[in-house]
């Protein structure tokens, strides 16, 4: 009976991951759906809390989600577009620096051979493309225009999303139950043990190392404005989604922003200091408090994990798969916790018992 029951849950497996590969081109919207009924499932549960009955507790969640997203396009699109247009100008003069002064100085240090490097090729590329860029908008209509289907596919992907989210937020408690009911009787408390100890994981990254990436573009964003940088939008938001993984975003960040401050503002020493201010700040209030308050004790999931999983579920299935790659990994690591725990107190680990004197 037990081995039965073992293909049976073996073949489950094996049939959603066939049915992920095979429509992984389709699944797209409904998995950002999914991830948005997951996400904003707490708030409407508050909301039903004070009154609200579900479906209004939805429509006012959305309500507000939509202003907002509305209000930061309104506000940052223009913004990011003259951002982009202002990198696309500055790379050949990065190029150039490159060129003349950063790789002769590294030849000089350590010996290397003249023309092992050529920039002359990428220079006339840039160069010749940007007269032709002209306005970023065009340039993404343009290329979206180019296919009709995939222009339509693009359309009903973007409808399709908000609704599949409303409905599944909407009948988000309903489904759980229906799914609890499902579990077999007798491993039913120890499958929800093992799906909550999943959710706890995957909702610390989720709900709490999103926000503080979210904090953390808002900051490096800011402050960066503040000092008159350039590209200081540009460089925040790529550092507040760089901050995924520990650091990382502090480093790409601040190397980024110091580059372009050199360009900007010719190595003047306070800009420069001024960018480094910046970055430290946010570096302090993500370990001081962010993190402590958006993510606290719960135990998330390790940085080489997500590296892991969002390059193997890219790799395997595409976007569908980066965003499968969390709750995947998530499920892979209580259960390896727990094949852990099993294994300290088999006989393979511990041997045969000592005989007592």
């Amino acid at each position: 009976m037990r081995a039965s029951r073992l293909w049976v849950w073996f073949g489950v497996a094996l049939v959603a991951v066939l049915f992920v590969f095979f429509l992984h081109t389709i699944l797209t919207p409904f998995l950002i759906a999914m991830l948005l009924a997951y996400m904003f499932d707490p708030m409407v549960d508050r909301l039903e809390k004070v009154g609200l009955s579900r479906t209004w507790g939805t429509i006012s969640v959305f309500a507000l989600f939509t202003v907002i997203l509305v209000a930061l396009m309104v506000v940052l699109m223009p913004m990011l577009a003259k951002q982009l247009m202002k990198l696309y100008q500055l790379a050949p003069q990065v190029l150039d620096w490159l060129q003349n002064t950063a790789l002769p100085w590294v030849q000089t240090k350590f010996g290397l051979s003249d023309g092992f490097w050529n920039f002359d090729k990428i220079k006339a590329t840039i160069s010749t493309h940007m007269g032709q860029a002209g306005d970023i908008a065009g340039v993404v209509l343009s290329r979206a225009t180019a296919s009709s289907l995939a222009l339509v596919g693009f359309l009903v992907n973007l409808v399709l999303i908000p609704v599949v989210a409303f409905y599944l937020l909407r009948d988000w408690d309903i489904l759980l139950a229906k799914i609890r009911g499902l579990l077999p009787r007798d491993r039913e408390q120890q499958i929800v043990s093992l799906a909550t100890e999943c959710h706890d994981v995957l909702g610390a990254f989720v709900r709490g190392q999103l926000l503080v990436m979210l904090a953390l573009g808002v900051i490096y964003s800011a402050g960066l404005m503040l000092l008159g940088l350039e590209l200081g939008l540009l460089i925040g938001l790529l550092a507040g989604l760089a901050s995924i993984v520990p650091y990382m975003g502090f480093i790409v960040g601040i190397g980024a922003a110091l580059i372009a401050g050199l360009f900007q503002f010719g190595g003047d020493l306070y800009p420069m200091l001024g960018i480094v201010a910046v970055f430290m700040v946010g570096q302090a209030l993500e370990g001081m408090v962010l993190t402590p308050l958006l993510v606290g004790d719960r135990i998330g999931l390790h940085p080489v994990a997500v590296i892991f999983a969002i390059l193997a579920g890219g790799e395997l299935f595409g976007f569908a798969g980066v965003l499968l790659a969390l709750p995947v990994a998530a499920v892979i690591m209580v259960l390896v916790r727990h094949v852990h725990d099993l294994y300290k107190h088999s006989r393979a680990y511990k041997g045969d018992e000592e005989p007592e004197l």
